[in-house]
């Protein structure tokens, strides 16, 4: 794996407590594998103060800003996929950009996305990861 983008879900699953979550970003900072949160899906989930557990993982995270290139590449998968999910969307362009896996718990969603870059990220479905 080059590299681990998570998304919206996961993070509610980091905030949930979620202890397959859990289980994998911690191996996954282990093996230095860098993470990334897209600022939309951050934006998406964040609460403040009640984002304890979500700050937690930012610390350990990098948080890709959604710059013009980056916005335009976002708009052009939605026309392509058909959706105005731009946070599903932005999350795909910086995985396939980075050649990332996308941690999630709606992999549905994202695979109707990936059908339409050329080299589709995979997707780890969180409630299907062994529980620890």
């Amino acid at each position: 794996m080059a590299g681990l983008t998570l998304d919206a879900g996961a993070l509610i699953a980091a905030e949930r407590d979620d202890r397959r979550f859990w289980a994998f970003w911690k191996e996954a900072l282990q093996r230095d594998i860098e993470i990334v949160v897209p600022a939309t899906a951050l934006a998406q989930v964040w609460r403040g103060p009640k984002s304890a557990r979500q700050a937690l993982v930012l610390k350990g995270s990098e948080v890709e800003a959604l710059d013009e290139p980056r916005a335009k590449a976002t708009g052009v998968l939605c026309g392509r996929a058909g959706t105005s999910d731009v946070v599903d969307a932005h999350v795909v362009v910086g995985a396939y950009a980075r050649g990332d896996d996308i941690l999630t718990t709606d992999p549905e969603d994202f695979e109707r996305l990936a059908e339409h870059v050329a080299r589709p990220p995979r997707i780890i479905d969180i409630r299907r990861l062994p529980k620890p």
